[in-house]
């Protein structure tokens, strides 16, 4: 490994130390979708609240059935169907007509489905003038009891869970309305680069469309951030100095760059970072560097006005990949997913992935998956490859500096510093593409 420069996973870490969860607050179930939660939610009702039928059928009781599963004929006395009511019960040599969902009747302990009976089926608006109905054959219970799914008290959920469409419906269902999340951390985003033009704007001679803006604006969304694009700015400090002073006016959580960090002339964030300090309300904690990543080897953080600001490589790949590696991982800490109520390690779900970047820089879901192909790696970095699904495997997407390549690419095969030669059939590991 080149001298001075850093692994990924160690600048990761001194990313993660920059940050940390963010204050929690309430909000009604109804719109927590994506939110996580801030403390460990607990069932404050049953699921289901009351004993009830599995099956349309009829509702009886065992002990009228006889034990060799011979058929029996018993009396039909009433209707229940699912919703509010007062069922009458069901005494011996009775049943009662019953419909999924609706409570079982005082004295049924089951339900016997319709098409074993005689009636065969229930027919909507059909006049219902039996009043006997022959049982054919000997049923199981079809009885869902009270609280067979959750019991009131049962753990649905612990702090630093995302919560998912059925996460909210097992709550609801539970008796939840509002519920303590942690707020949604606001990420502004800023490219630099006096060649960048915004998304629709003209281009003038040597000038190309801003691109690294829109997709790690993307991505931060994609990660659960709420976003504020600023930029682009030109290769001037005072503009660079603007933008970041009104990320941090606006209150943004963290401060994401593209551009500006390698060692060329006119490199501006690498200038703001050499020359503000704390005394102008700019730069604290600056740390420059290279990291052994290819692409995406120059990168920077600090703090700015005391706002954590990652600066990333303007080449899109590296670009991209470094958001991946450092900030979605930085995002995710800042939401507290994965983190518990008293700031530990989550043991529920999304634990798993909270912690995984610090075993093993590899930020959201990935896969192992074989190589339909072979490429090489540069020594000593780990090389952030777009890839494609193939039949068998993945293989290379395209340039691994090409933005068109990262489009058509499904994942990113993450190759470890020590492999140089990617060879068909090898295992590599994937971060797959949102």
């Amino acid at each position: 490994m080149e001298p001075q420069v850093r692994g990924v996973t160690e600048h990761l870490e001194r990313v993660l130390a920059l940050v940390a969860p963010l204050p929690a607050g309430h909000c009604d179930l109804t719109g927590a979708l994506g939110e996580v939660v801030a403390e460990d939610l607990y069932a404050s009702a049953s699921v289901p609240p009351f004993d009830s039928a599995a099956m349309d059928g009829y509702a009886v009781r065992l002990t009228d059935l006889p034990p060799d599963g011979s058929s029996v004929t018993l009396r039909v006395t009433g209707d229940v169907t699912a919703g509010p009511g007062d069922p009458a019960g069901v005494g011996p040599g009775q049943a009662v007509r019953i419909m999924t969902g609706a409570p079982l009747p005082p004295g049924a302990d089951a339900v016997v489905p319709v098409e074993h009976t005689s009636t065969g089926r229930f027919v909507a608006g059909a006049p219902r003038s039996e009043d006997s109905v022959v049982l054919a054959r000997r049923p199981r219970a079809h009885v869902r009891g009270a609280g067979e799914d959750v019991r009131q008290g049962d753990l649905l959920a612990r702090a630093g869970t995302e919560l998912t469409a059925p996460l909210v419906g097992a709550l609801a269902a539970s008796g939840a309305v509002r519920i303590r999340v942690r707020r949604r951390p606001l990420v502004a985003v800023i490219s630099t680069g006096s060649e960048l033009v915004p998304v629709g704007g003209a281009l003038g001679p040597g000038q190309i469309t801003d691109s690294n803006g829109p997709m790690l604006a993307a991505a931060a969304q994609a990660g659960g951030a709420d976003v504020v694009r600023l930029g682009p700015v030109t290769d001037d400090p005072a503009a660079l100095r603007a933008a970041l002073d009104a990320a941090r006016v606006g209150g943004a959580d963290l401060i994401v760059t593209a551009g500006g960090v390698s060692a060329g002339a006119a490199d501006v964030v690498r200038e703001v970072l050499a020359a503000s300090g704390p005394a102008a309300g700019g730069v604290t904690d600056a740390d420059v560097t290279s990291v052994a990543m290819s692409p995406g080897k120059p990168q920077a953080l600090a703090r700015w006005g005391g706002v954590p600001w990652l600066a990333l490589p303007g080449n899109p790949v590296g670009a991209y990949a470094s958001f991946e590696l450092f900030a979605r991982p930085a995002i995710d800490r800042l939401r507290g997913l994965g983190i518990a109520a008293e700031g530990l390690p989550s043991q529920g779900r999304n634990a798993e992935r909270a912690l995984l970047p610090l075993r093993y820089p590899l930020g959201h879901a990935h896969r192992s998956l074989r190589a339909a192909a072979g490429w090489s790696s540069p020594a000593g970095r780990l090389q952030a490859l777009p890839v494609r699904w193939v039949d068998g495997g993945v293989e290379p997407a395209g340039s691994h500096h090409s933005l068109s390549a990262l489009a058509a690419a499904d994942g990113l095969a993450l190759v470890p510093p020590d492999v140089e030669k990617v060879r068909a059939g090898d295992v590599v590991q994937v971060l797959m593409l949102q």
